[in-house]
């Protein structure tokens, strides 16, 4: 661990940060320029105590998990990513076709969406982030582990999952979900994590035997849904979709139709948080 580059780095890419390039409010007094430690520190889910002796050189060696939430909290690049891991003394993550690292320019368009319901998803269908109106609108997705942390998953074998949607939509919303685990399992290969979950399901549920049977790949995409907010009722919005080829990531925004019914309860979802 090389704690003075590590303190060096930490530094020079927090002050490079606007409050605004994370979704925080400048405030009128602001004086300093980048963003303070404390504010680091809460973007990464740690105390500001810990996160500061980082940056002072007197820390302990940082895990892996709370630097891959420094890099995250930071919108480090993969190769600033990689980086931070070698200072701080730890192998450099494997770059992966499916990565759960987000793609700093996919993090600036999140931050800049707080007031409305988005997400970043990977392609096995983990949610890697969430705004507060999306945990709102949808959970949050955040408390899945292992294989669970797949939406796929969940929708077969978790029936609490599928309770999100009208129930007339859920054999178009199986089919949607089978198509987008195959072109992953196509794309990844046997011995991945999605031959992994495709296994597991063949095994447990006849639903996703009969729909995996059916060898559909063209219904991956669905731009207006249904949505049963357990407190404000169905909801119809529609899902723009903004793609990362590159770590087969997604951006999904949901917005609706200004007017409508289903947009004022799109308004009301701060109040439910």
């Amino acid at each position: 661990m090389d704690r003075a580059q590590l303190a060096d780095f930490l530094r020079t890419r927090r002050e490079a940060l606007q409050p605004e390039d994370v979704g925080l409010p400048r405030g009128p007094r602001r004086r300093t320029g980048g963003l303070r430690r404390e504010e680091v520190a809460a973007l990464t889910g740690m105390s500001a105590d810990y996160y500061s002796r980082i940056e002072q050189q007197r820390g302990p060696t940082p895990s892996e998990p709370m630097l891959a939430a420094i890099a995250r909290g930071l919108h480090l690049s993969l190769d600033e990513r990689d980086h931070l891991f070698r200072l701080a003394g730890h192998a450099t993550p494997k770059r992966a076709p499916r990565s759960e690292h987000i793609n700093p320019g996919i993090m600036r368009i999140l931050d800049r969406l707080q007031d409305t319901p988005a997400q970043v998803l990977s392609s096995l269908g983990e949610t890697l982030s969430q705004t507060r109106p999306a945990i709102a609108l949808l959970g949050d997705d955040a408390r899945w582990t292992g294989k669970a942390r797949s939406m796929v998953y969940r929708w077969y074998t978790e029936p609490e999952s599928r309770l999100i949607y009208p129930e007339r939509d859920h054999p178009m919303h199986s089919r949607i979900f089978t198509a987008q685990l195959r072109i992953t399992y196509t794309q990844e290969g046997k011995g991945s994590r999605a031959a992994v979950i495709v296994d597991e399901l063949l095994d447990l549920s006849p639903e996703f035997r009969q729909v995996w049977a059916a060898h559909d790949v063209s219904a991956t995409h669905l731009d207006a849904k249904r949505i049963a907010h357990a407190q404000l009722g169905e909801i119809e919005v529609h899902c723009q979709t903004l793609v990362d080829p590159g770590q087969s990531q997604v951006l999904l925004v949901f917005t609706a139709v200004p007017g409508s019914e289903s947009y004022e309860k799109l308004q009301l979802l701060s109040a439910v948080v």
